[in-house]
């Protein structure tokens, strides 16, 4: 089905991270990073009220010598977001880089409210916070770079269990459901158990004196789950990304990319599918290839009808969340690979993000879920017609 959609170009302003925080208010985080190319770091909100036209409400300049925002996460019901901005490399060698930070957007303006140190990064690496995670009831925030996620309350910015460090694999993604969370490693999802946090924070004690901190528990590690088994003659998949259900907490959904096996003469492609999966038996229920170059950055809308991607071959796409099944696809919707890709809380807009300095905002149709399926069920009935006069034909002819 054709969707309406338009290409709004940022000069000088790559697009790494991008949250909705209200239905037609937009944060994207950009810039040229670290390295010296003279491109700012900076946050933007910009009013969106279709795919036609973006308004500019508010600039936010980082630091200089911060990194760009790689990652972001909206706080439900609030104003706020959080993101994670790597300091300076002369705080990162001081062992003071404030990663994580809350955001908030009053009266049209971008302000700093809190940030917290949650991720260490030594000289030479490249490490910064990839993935930025809201729990629903907006109690907690996951934070966390290749080998590390922290877990922290909102909106105090406190340490809610141990960090986690990985021994082997890298964090690609990571999901709540209102029990688990659970950790897209590249080569295996770690399922654990979440207390239940409540939708706040107790308020803190106003008596004087210093009060010791109770001891952080380790979050328990109910499950460890493998790739699944891909159709094909790849050599292997690597998991790049997952979300829940937002009103079904037994379904999961995950992307994975192939890993093609090479030969002298040439190599296959890089595929792309889309499961489905059963949290309670952790089986597969239902699998789709996507395309043959790996996805890049996927989401679910909030109303839970769509799944969006977007892949390494510039396409960006939305298809059912029940079926798999493809609704709409923009093909070329970038220059470079999508970096980032949102739904609006209403599931009406969706916007895609790239380093090409750009986003493109999609119009989701009121039909659209509808659309696939009337199409379907014209083409059954089409079909059913001509059966029926055929066999009518044929008994005229006294063939039967």
């Amino acid at each position: 089905m054709r969707a309406k959609h338009t290409a709004h170009q940022l000069p000088a302003f790559p697009v790494y991270s991008a949250a909705f925080i209200t239905p037609n208010e937009l944060v994207i985080g950009g810039g040229g990073g670290q390295s010296k190319t003279g491109i700012k770091n900076k946050l933007r909100v910009y009013r969106v009220d279709s795919h036609k036209s973006i308004d500019l409400i508010d600039e936010l300049e980082l630091d200089k010598g911060e990194d760009a925002p790689m990652s972001m996460a909206a706080v439900p019901n609030t104003e706020q977001f959080v993101c994670g901005i790597n300091s300076s490399e002369e705080l990162l060698q001081k062992g003071q880089n404030q990663n994580c930070r809350v955001f908030d957007v009053k009266e049209g303006k971008i302000s700093l409210v809190k940030t917290s140190s949650t991720l260490s990064v030594k000289e030479g690496e490249d490490d910064f916070q990839k993935v930025t995670v809201i729990s629903p009831d907006g109690a907690l925030i996951a934070a966390a770079g290749s080998k590390d996620l922290s877990l922290l309350r909102y909106p105090s910015l406190d340490p809610f269990a141990s960090p986690i460090k990985l021994e082997k694999g890298e964090i690609y993604d990571i999901a709540f459901s209102q029990s688990t969370l659970v950790v897209a490693t590249n080569i295996e999802l770690l399922v654990y158990s979440l207390p239940l946090t409540g939708q706040s924070e107790k308020p803190k004690s106003k008596k004087s004196g210093k009060q010791k901190a109770a001891p952080l528990s380790n979050l328990e590690l109910l499950k460890t789950v493998e790739r699944p088994t891909l159709p094909g003659e790849d050599s292997g998949s690597n998991f790049r990304a997952l979300r829940f259900h937002p009103n079904d907490p037994k379904t999961l959904y995950t992307v994975l990319n192939t890993i093609p096996t090479r030969t002298r003469t040439k190599s296959s492609p890089r595929r792309a599918f889309i499961c489905r999966w059963d949290t309670e038996t952790w089986q597969v229920t239902r699998l789709r290839k996507i395309g043959d170059r790996g996805l890049t950055c996927f989401d679910v809308s909030p109303n839970g009808d769509f799944l969006a991607f977007g892949s390494s071959d510039y396409t960006v796409g939305v298809i059912d969340s029940r079926t798999l099944s493809p609704l709409l696809t923009i093909l070329k919707a970038h220059e470079f690979p999508p970096t980032c890709l949102r739904f609006n809380p209403t599931s009406n807009l969706l916007v895609s993000g790239s380093a090409d300095n750009s986003i493109r905002v999609v119009t989701i149709p009121e039909n659209l879920v509808g659309a696939s399926w009337s199409t379907w069920i014209v083409v059954i009935v089409t079909l059913l017609i001509l059966l029926f006069a055929f066999f009518a034909q044929q008994m005229q002819k006294g063939a039967w």
